[in-house]
């Protein structure tokens, strides 16, 4: 919701007018200075949409707060400019709606455009979350980074790496959309009170890391020729992509990683297929190498890739873990009821790369059970599994 600055405003004036805690807004209006607005500004208040509401006969703006469930003192205040104390039949006055709705209906099949359609309302809603684009995949969609908080602990968490693994998409975002709702309503989530991790902890996230790879597993082959034959040949001429888990090119983006990728590279596939091809050599697919300079720049605390399926955490690799990973998967099987795996014979994923390079704790989670893709019929229940997953992240 915008407001436009009026002579003796300040943002501690916004803070108590609308119920929210101060660092938010001035988090939201980054290239304003809290000490020194200027009249005629406009201020980005997260957490509020507005609405336009028609005076009828017999309206007081007390009525029409206590008709509308809204604070008396926030109705006014964003309908300065009129003479409210004597409203005509007709005229319009704004109404500020604090947003208590989730924006993401994550039960639906989640394409790339739905993905970004909802990543830009909840940056609207929430300016206070930063966006970012980390790179763009083969067929030149930007991949986003969202981040929240503003805290030493970096944690990153990132899914769809794997194209028929993206329910993990809309299970990201869900959780997203309900960590914003709980900060700027100050209501906690299983008993936990958000609003610390916000200042103790910068959450990275990267929702769709295959987003090419996505859309042909829901939408099938692209218009764009080129891609569409090859795909096409790759999957030996059948139209259903249930079965791909690589990018568009047919590379297995969580086989790119160098983390003993040789060892795969001999016994995996030999050519672009579904899944499983690692690459003629670590790190040559651009969705692969963004998040890989993401995380170098980042320099994240611990890292979480989810995949589907198997209820099941790996935390481990080459015996290179540190020993607070232990702590940290015995937490999120508590929470989850999923069983920890430290060692197993698979190497070249984010995760192994991660734990390798930088000695910190990474874990590859595997939601649900089943079939990939996944039925939407689980979705609520993987995201209450995943739910106190999201969380121990922050809290531990």
């Amino acid at each position: 919701m915008n407001i436009t600055v009026q002579s003796g405003d300040n943002f501690w004036i916004y803070s108590q007018t609308f119920q929210l805690p101060l660092q938010f807004i001035i988090d939201s209006n980054p290239n304003i200075s809290p000490t020194q607005l200027d009249t005629g500004a406009t201020v980005r208040i997260p957490g509020f949409v507005t609405e336009t509401y028609t005076v009828q006969a017999g309206d007081t703006l007390w009525s029409i707060a206590q008709q509308q469930n809204i604070p008396f003192q926030s109705l006014s205040f964003v309908n300065r400019e009129k003479n409210t104390s004597q409203l005509n039949v007709g005229e319009t006055i704004t109404l500020p709606r604090r947003v208590t709705w989730r924006v993401v209906n994550g039960k639906q099949a989640y394409t790339y455009e739905d993905f970004i359609q909802n990543m830009r309302q909840l940056k609207y809603i929430y300016p206070f979350m930063s966006t970012f684009e980390i790179g763009k995949s083969v067929m030149n969609k930007p991949i986003p980074e969202l981040v929240i908080g503003k805290g030493t602990k970096k944690v990153h968490v990132n899914g769809s790496f794997h194209a028929n693994e993206w329910i993990t998409t809309p299970i990201i975002m869900t959780f997203l959309n309900d960590y914003l709702l709980a900060l700027t309503n100050q209501q906690p989530i299983r008993g936990l009170n958000m609003n610390p991790y916000y200042e103790e902890v910068l959450l990275s996230v990267v929702p769709m890391v295959n987003p090419d790879g996505v859309n042909l597993v829901i939408e099938g082959p692209p218009e764009e020729e080129a891609y569409r034959q090859q795909v096409l040949n790759i999957n030996n001429g059948s139209t259903d992509f249930s079965n791909w888990k690589a990018n568009i090119r047919g590379v297995d983006l969580n086989n790119q990683y160098p983390a003993k990728w040789e060892i795969e590279a001999e016994r995996k596939e030999q050519q672009p297929a579904p899944r499983d091809y690692p690459g003629e050599q670590p790190l040559t697919e651009p969705e692969a190498i963004a998040i890989a300079e993401l995380t170098g720049n980042r320099g994240f605390n611990r890292a979480l890739a989810f995949h589907t399926q198997g209820e099941v955490i790996y935390w481990g690799f080459e015996n290179l873990a540190p020993p607070e990973a232990e702590t940290i998967v015995n937490e999120f099987t508590r929470v989850s009821g999923y069983a920890p795996i430290q060692t197993v014979d698979s190497y070249a994923g984010y995760k192994d790369w991660f734990i390798q390079k930088w000695r910190r704790p990474g874990f590859t989670i595997e939601l649900g059970q089943g079939v990939n893709p996944l039925p939407l019929a689980q979705f609520d229940e993987i995201y209450q599994e995943s739910l106190g997953i999201f969380l121990a992240s922050l809290y531990l």
